[in-house]
C-alpha cells in the first residue's frame, strides 16, 4: 500500500522527580541531604531511510511517546535517562508542524537525524537546595514535561526523471523496460495506482552511471478539477530534473490528436502550480510498431516547432528503448553537472518597413562609374 501522507501525534518522555533523602550512617552524625536528580526523558528523532518508500506504518500507528526518566534516588544517584525513540521516514519526507503549518525539516538525503520533540529535563534533589544556613533541605523538584506536538507528514520521491502523460500511453511498460521496476501492466485505463520507482543504469563498469525514474499514474483532462485520480500524485514530480512527455501516436487511444494530447497534459502540469510545466522536457512518441504515420508526422512538427526533443520506441518490440536510455541519461548528467542549456523557440523578428528607394536622379553615383560612363560616351 502506498501512502504518503500521515498524521502523527508525538510526545517526549517526562523528566524524573528529583528525590528527597538524608544521609544516615554509622559515625557520620551530621550527614545532610543526599537526594539524587532526576533521569532525563527520551527524545522522539526521525531519520531518513533508504529502505522506506512509503509512509504506512505511520498510518496504522500514529501515536509515539519517548520514555520517561528515571526518579533520582538517595546516596546522591542520579536516575537513568529515558530511551529515546527513533522514527524512520523515507528519504523526500517533508515534515510539518500540524498547528502552525511551519515546515520543521525536509529529509533530501539518506541517514539524516533530527530531533522532533526534546525530552523533559529531570528535577533537582534536595542536594541542591543545601546553603549554610539551610542545612536540611526538604524542597525537590518535580521532573520537566517533554515536548507534545502534532505533525503532519508528506511524502515527496525523489527521482531524476518523472514519466507523464495520458492513462494507458505505455508509461508502465517502459519503465518495466528500462529498469528492473516491475509494475502492473493491463490493456485499460488507470492501471497504475499509485507512482513506482525505477533505476535506469547505462554504460559499463567502472564508468557504470544511474538515475532514478518516477511512473506517476496517468492524467486527463480536468484532473485538476478532481475528474480521473486527480493530481494528487504530481507532487511527486516536484524534485524531478527531467520531464518524459510519453505520447501514443497509435490507434488504440481512441484520441485523434497527438498535439492536443500534448497541450491537454501541459495545461494540467501548469494548473497544479509549482511551474512543472517549465522543467527540461522531452518527447517519447510510444507504441511505434502500431503508428499511424499521420498523427506521428503531426507530432514530429509540433516538436520541431517548440524545439523539444523526439524519441521514437517501442517498448514491445524495444526499438529506440535504448537510445532513450542514453538521451535520458545524458540530459540528466548534464543538469547535474551544471551545463544544460534549455532550447527555447526562436522568437519570430518583426517585418521591418522596407526603405524607399531614392529616386534615379537624387543617388549618388562613385566617381569612379561617373569617369567610366562619361568615357564610354
Amino acid at each position: 500500500m502506498f501512502i504518503d501522507e500521515a498524521t502523527i501525534r508525538i510526545k517526549a518522555g517526562d523528566g524524573g522527580n528529583g528525590c528527597m533523602a538524608f544521609r544516615r550512617e554509622k559515625f557520620v552524625p551530621r550527614g545532610g541531604p543526599s537526594g539524587g536528580d532526576g533521569g532525563r526523558g527520551g527524545d522522539v528523532i526521525m531519520e531518513s531511510s533508504e529502505r522506506h518508500n512509503t509512509l504506512v506504518h505511520f498510518r496504522f500507528n500514529p501515536e509515539y511517546k519517548g520514555e520517561r526518566g528515571r526518579h533520582g534516588e538517595g546516596s546522591n544517584c542520579t536516575g537513568r535517562d529515558g530511551e529515546s525513540v527513533i522514527l524512520k521516514v523515507p528519504v523526500g519526507t517533508i515534515v510539518y508542524d500540524k498547528e502552525t503549518g511551519e515546515k520543521v525539516y525536509d529529509f533530501s538525503r539518506p541517514d539524516e537525524r533530527l530531533v522532533v520533540a526534546h525530552g523533559g529535563r529531570g528535577g533537582r534533589g534536595n542536594q541542591h537546595f543545601a546553603t549554610s544556613t539551610h542545612q536540611a533541605p526538604r524542597e525537590h523538584e518535580q521532573g520537566f514535561p517533554g515536548e507534545e506536538r502534532v505533525l503532519r507528514l508528506e511524502l515527496k520521491l525523489l527521482a531524476d526523471v518523472g514519466l507523464v502523460g495520458y492513462p494507458n500511453v505505455g508509461k508502465s511498460t517502459l519503465i518495466s523496460r528500462i529498469s528492473a521496476a516491475r509494475p502492473k501492466i493491463a490493456d485499460y485505463p488507470f492501471t497504475t495506482l499509485e507512482p513506482n520507482l525505477g533505476v535506469v543504469t547505462i554504460g559499463e563498469m567502472p564508468h557504470e552511471d544511474s538515475y532514478v525514474v518516477a511512473d506517476i499514474p496517468g492524467l486527463i483532462e480536468g484532473a485538476h478539477e478532481g475528474t480521473g485520480l486527480g493530481m494528487q500524485f504530481l507532487k511527486h514530480i516536484e524534485r524531478t530534473r527531467v520531464l518524459a512527455h510519453v505520447i501514443d501516436v497509435s490507434d488504440a487511444s481512441g484520441r485523434s490528436d497527438p498535439v492536443d494530447d500534448y497541450n491537454v497534459i501541459m495545461g494540467e502540469l501548469k494548473s497544479f502550480g509549482s511551474e512543472l510545466e517549465k522543467k527540461p522536457m522531452i518527447v517519447v512518441a510510444s507504441k511505434m510498431d502500431v503508428a499511424n504515420p499521420d498523427k506521428l508526422a503531426a507530432l514530429k512538427k509540433h516538436c520541431k516547432k517548440l524545439k523539444l526533443d523526439l524519441f521514437e520506441i517501442s517498448a514491445v518490440t524495444g526499438k529506440g528503448v535504448a537510445e532513450l536510455k542514453y538521451g535520458l541519461g545524458k540530459r540528466v548528467a548534464e543538469i547535474r553537472a551544471g551545463t544544460y542549456r534549455e532550447h527555447k523557440p526562436a522568437r519570430k523578428k518583426a517585418a521591418s518597413p522596407r526603405k524607399a528607394r531614392k529616386p534615379e536622379a537624387a543617388r549618388r553615383i562613385p566617381k569612379r562609374a561617373a569617369f567610366k560612363k562619361r568615357k564610354s560616351r
